[in-house]
């Protein structure tokens, strides 16, 4: 069980969270389709020190909330010992287009439904999930300052903001006096290191609490990739994410070889992959907690004991050489491409 002297900081709240985060995205029909067995991988996580649960709206359309709700509420207390986070701005409706984004109409509107589905009266840490630049900040920071005032919402976050769009938001919370981000969660992980270049710097620079999402690159860290053994990928992540996962594509080839190496520098350490991945996002200063998403009760067990892992230097320096700092390896992994960079029209006169 982690104990409260392994619990970090989350920025400068004040609060103290422990080293993992059980992130909720895999409970539901994204993942494992059976509620009982969600509900006890969750009761699982929380006897072992686990007290932060994170999940998000479009999560199986709402279903992985209304797991977490029913995970809570089956424990009496539970809820007043969680810090309980999810986030908005994913599409809940394929046929009406207002029903997602970071529109004030939009997120007064659905964290009325995500209360719903997660049976409380507050969520502690509600976060954009991902930034829309035809949307002013301001018309975002405003709603979720009101929410902050009614008491439906204690903190508030983003996730998968460009280090220019964490800034931004920080300025205009100062200048129009709303409430400012606590929280950035970036994608982090041996493999996509992108983040070390300036997101975790500028977190540092404005006391964000960092939850780094994907620690273990989407399971390519999970051990499951020996080498010579052909690569296994469920179905559900190439249907999700084929450009992360198929191992056909040039740069997941490459990761292939990056986690080959991995591997063999893992067992030399007498650590598992999933520990040595682990640890090395919370060896990081900025990193508060990192966000696990097991599927299985046996997935969760694998990486509880983490907070013991302390990778020695000779081990880093290792890591450094198989993937060096701020690299990704694959595009595809750092979860959000600016339109400048998807829309030719962007580019063109």
């Amino acid at each position: 069980m982690t104990s409260f002297e392994h619990y970090r900081p989350l920025g400068r709240t004040g609060v103290q969270v422990s080293p993992l985060t059980l992130g909720a995205m895999m409970f539901g029909a994204w993942g494992n389709p059976d509620h009982d067995a969600s509900i006890a991988i969750i009761h699982r996580a929380l006897d072992a020190g686990i007290n932060v649960i994170d999940t998000a709206d479009v999560y199986a359309r709402g279903e992985s909330e209304e797991i977490v709700g029913k995970a809570l509420q089956a424990r009496s207390g539970s809820r007043d010992d969680v810090i309980l986070a999810t986030k908005f701005h994913g599409n809940m409706h394929d046929e009406d287009p207002n029903r997602a984004g970071n529109s004030r109409r939009w997120i007064i509107r659905e964290v009325e439904d995500s209360l719903r589905r997660l049976q409380t009266d507050h969520i502690d840490l509600y976060q954009v999930h991902r930034p829309r630049p035809e949307v002013d900040i301001d018309e975002t920071l405003g709603a979720l300052t009101d929410l902050v005032r009614q008491g439906k919402v204690r903190y508030i976050g983003t996730s998968t903001f460009l280090p220019s769009q964490v800034v931004e938001a920080q300025w205009v919370a100062e200048k129009r006096q709303r409430e400012r981000p606590v929280t950035e969660q970036p994608p982090y992980s041996i493999l996509a290191r992108e983040v070390e270049r300036d997101i975790l710097p500028t977190a540092q620079k404005y006391g964000l609490g960092v939850l780094p999402w994907s620690p273990l690159a989407g399971g390519w860290l999970s051990g499951r990739y020996r080498r010579g053994e052909d690569p296994a990928v469920t179905s559900s992540r190439l249907e999700r994410q084929p450009a992360r996962h198929d191992p056909s594509s040039p740069e997941n080839k490459v990761k292939l070889e990056a986690v080959h190496a991995l591997q063999e520098l893992a067992d030399e350490a007498g650590l598992s992959l999933i520990h040595l991945a682990l640890g090395f996002v919370l060896a990081h200063p900025a990193v508060s907690s990192a966000i696990i998403g097991p599927r299985t009760l046996e997935q969760l067990e694998s990486q509880l004991g983490v907070e013991k892992v302390v990778l020695p230097a000779d081990v880093l320096d290792r890591i450094d050489e198989i993937v060096p700092p701020g690299t990704t390896l694959n595009e595809a992994d750092k979860g959000y491409a600016p339109p400048a960079l998807v829309e030719a029209s962007f580019r063109r006169r």
